[in-house]
């Protein structure tokens, strides 16, 4: 299993950017799939984007497209989430998540991932 430390997280006016970080840590030899998901107050945790640590093939819900980008440190014990163009409805906890299985079977459903961070607050407002 891995440890996962969220950062970057804050409050930013609608059309603003943000960069989340997210420190891995512990045996990342097995980790096929790593992710960022979110939730809103009320809703179900979704996700949001992924990417695969080898090879680097990355994965993108509709509502983000073109506007975050998911990314690996150079010290590939971390991950990055560059958020462009921020909405409201882009409010929630984000969270870092690590999985043991492949991004492409199912690259956002949470039950596939078995390590999690303590989530980063992003606050967009109008």
């Amino acid at each position: 299993q891995v440890q996962l430390v969220e950062s970057g997280g804050g409050s930013v006016q609608a059309g603003g950017s943000l960069k989340l970080s997210c420190a891995v840590s512990g045996n990342t030899d097995e980790t096929y799939c790593l992710a960022w998901f979110r939730q809103s107050p009320g809703e179900k945790r979704e996700g949001v984007a992924a990417i695969a640590p080898v090879g680097g093939r990355t994965w993108y819900a509709d509502s983000v497209q073109e506007r975050f980008t998911i990314s690996q440190g150079n010290a590939a014990n971390t991950l990055h989430l560059q958020m462009n163009s921020l909405r409201p409805e882009d409010t929630g906890v984000y969270y870092c998540a690590a999985s043991i299985y492949r991004c492409r079977v199912d690259p956002f459903y949470s039950g596939a991932y078995n390590s999690w961070g303590q989530g980063t607050q992003v606050t967009v407002s109008s």
